[in-house]
């Protein structure tokens, strides 16, 4: 092992699909509180450092960097002609994505969600970046969750863990009530669009996830270890090559437009995993969705579709095919959307089968194809035409 990332759990960690994508011998390991200093003694060419080190290893080190002075924490170490050297990628981290996303602090008032060590970072990137005002908003601050809406802020950069998986369903602030935002920046990487994005997206707000920060900062640790300089278009390929491998695509459409076809044709040249969100509520209650809307009605099978549609959101990286109706909640939209980027599959009504699906047999299909043609129009990230050869429609797909 040359190379690695220490921590108290590491198990939702991307940094070694980051660092060996880069061919870097890279390892995850955790260290017990009591055991940092043994790990030190014995330590790799070089290491990350998260929560809860990026402080205590400070003490270890021979010389520390200025950005991580002004911080006050440490997260790359270099182990160089026997002594240790520190580094704090995540400031340039921070910079590199919201530069990327184009959100400029210059002159701004920037409101910072959270006191702990990430809102450090925010606070320096906001000092360098020129920014007019940086305030901190924490639960028993001066600016807390209750009064930060008074203030006119134009930035908002959440660096609280609130979104984060597993806990996917909080949003630290309702960024309707901030009437001059001009940036989103969350620090949170999983899901790829918590509710504070989603939001920030649906009102038209310039934003971003944390996994820019995340392939910025860790990019930034190997130059440092490597003593060499990568290029912009290699920061962007692992963004974006990570960003595929994590996100979910979720076919979306009317009853028989082909999604359980196109989901399984994807898979088979992906080698992704297909969950079906009504072979999901089989598994669980034991009977069919045409079975339990015929015994209990709609509605019943509705409230377990939304739990099925929870439970396969928090997956990454695979496939999933919906119910026709299972966007018509907008619960299950954005738990779809956290983790998934929504196809449309597009056929026409003429190409729809009435079949032995209770909602849309007797001729309905007609009636539910009017009623949920906008609404699938006005959830998905991208339409697709299924219209022609599966063949075309899966080419598309995988271009995105």
């Amino acid at each position: 092992m040359k190379y690695c990332l220490i921590g108290e759990k590491l198990g939702h960690s991307y940094s070694q699909v980051i660092h060996s994508g880069q061919g870097l011998d890279y390892q995850l390991v955790e260290v017990e509180k009591d055991g940092l200093e043994e790990f030190v003694k014995t330590c790799p060419d070089g290491f990350n450092v998260t929560i809860p080190y990026k402080k205590d290893i400070i003490k270890y080190l021979d010389e520390v960097d200025e950005s991580a002075r002004q911080v006050g924490a440490v997260n790359t170490v270099l182990k160089k002609n026997g002594k240790l050297y520190g580094y704090n990628t995540d400031v340039y981290g921070m910079e590199y994505a919201l530069r990327r996303t184009k959100i400029d602090l210059l002159g701004k008032t920037v409101l910072i969600l959270g006191s702990g060590g990430t809102s450090l970072t925010a606070r320096t990137v906001c000092k360098r970046a020129g920014a007019k005002m940086t305030l901190v908003v924490s639960r028993k601050g001066e600016i807390n969750y209750e009064n930060c809406y008074d203030v006119k802020a134009d930035v908002i950069i959440n660096t609280t863990p609130v979104g984060m998986y597993p806990n996917v369903e909080g949003c630290a602030v309702d960024l309707e009530r901030f009437k001059d935002l001009k940036g989103v920046f969350d620090c949170v990487y999983n899901p790829l669009r918590t509710n504070l994005i989603l939001q920030a997206q649906k009102l038209g707000i310039n934003c971003s996830g944390g996994l820019p920060m995340l392939v910025a900062q860790g990019l930034k640790a190997e130059e440092i270890w490597l003593d060499k300089n990568i290029e912009s278009s290699v920061y962007e390929d692992v963004i974006n090559s990570l960003e595929k491998e994590k996100r979910n695509i979720v076919l979306i459409g009317m009853p028989s437009c082909g999604k359980t076809s196109v989901a399984k044709a994807v898979a088979s040249i992906t080698g992704k995993k297909v969950v079906d969100t009504d072979q999901t509520v089989f598994e669980v209650e034991g009977e069919t969705p045409s079975e339990i809307i015929t015994k209990y009605g709609e509605s019943v099978f509705r409230e377990k579709e939304s739990l099925a549609v929870s439970k396969v959101a928090t997956e990454s990286g695979v496939i999933i095919a919906t119910g026709g109706g299972a966007v018509l909640r907008r619960e299950n939209v954005t738990a779809l959307k956290r983790n998934g980027y929504l196809i449309y599959l597009e056929r026409a009504i003429e190409k729809l089968v009435d079949d032995d699906r209770p909602l849309s047999k007797n001729g309905a299909i007609s009636r539910l194809f009017e009623q949920r043609k906008p609404i699938y129009e006005s959830v998905c990230d991208k339409k697709v035409s299924n219209d022609g050869d599966i063949s075309d429609t899966v080419k598309e797909i995988l271009s995105l």
